[in-house]
């Protein structure tokens, strides 16, 4: 598989998961943790450089982050908003990273073979942002050329990301994408049991494809 050493992951996983009611980035998922499997989703894509953005319960996490072998940073912030973890994990890139990856822990099926995609896409479009689509709308994780970094970086405006990125329409691609949990998040209990039937019939479907 190619490596992709000057390309980072950023999974941000600073927040309260107060509308779960349980701390989500150690929810189990299978048999792994969500955290887990959103570092190994990327790995299996050929991303080593995967850093975390952590908040509250951070210390919870850090043995977790350790037998991972991932870099993490702590946003003292993260109260603020996502914006303020994005800007916490963009502070430890160096300046030889070329474009970094963005994605909320409590996405955590997105496929590795989109991460992929999203990677063959880089080199073919002279672009800023790469966003994965499935049916025509957009979802996780975006791809976003280090040309963006101190852009973001010096951004306050109302809007968090989302209000940059919309400054950035022009140099932006869609890369369609045969994976529906780039749309999926778990913000609800809810939304949480539906992703565990997901995976497990998943995991089911690629069982009996090896067969």
């Amino acid at each position: 598989m190619t490596k992709h050493d000057d390309i980072t992951a950023l999974i941000l996983a600073a927040g309260y998961s107060s509308r779960m009611g349980r701390f989500k980035p150690l929810l189990p998922l299978g048999p792994i943790t969500v955290l887990e499997r959103t570092v190994q989703l990327f790995r299996d894509a050929g991303i080593d450089d995967v850093r975390v953005v952590v908040g509250y319960r951070a210390q919870d996490l850090v043995p977790l982050m350790r037998r991972l072998g991932v870099r993490w940073s702590v946003n003292e912030h993260f109260q603020e908003g996502m914006l303020s973890s994005i800007k916490a994990g963009l502070h430890t890139l160096e300046a030889s990273k070329k474009a970094f990856f963005l994605l909320p822990v409590d996405i955590p099926l997105v496929r590795p073979g989109t991460v992929i995609d999203l990677l063959h896409a880089c080199g073919k479009h002279d672009a800023d942002v790469l966003y994965p689509c499935f049916r025509g709308k957009r979802g996780h994780p975006p791809l976003i050329d280090a040309a963006l970094h101190s852009g973001i970086l010096s951004w306050s405006s109302e809007g968090g990301l989302r209000s940059f990125l919309e400054q950035h329409q022009n140099r932006a691609v869609n890369v369609e994408v045969a994976d529906e949990h780039i749309l999926l998040d778990m913000d609800t209990p809810a939304q949480y049991e539906d992703m565990c039937r997901r995976l497990k019939h998943d995991e089911i479907l690629s069982s009996d494809k090896c067969q």
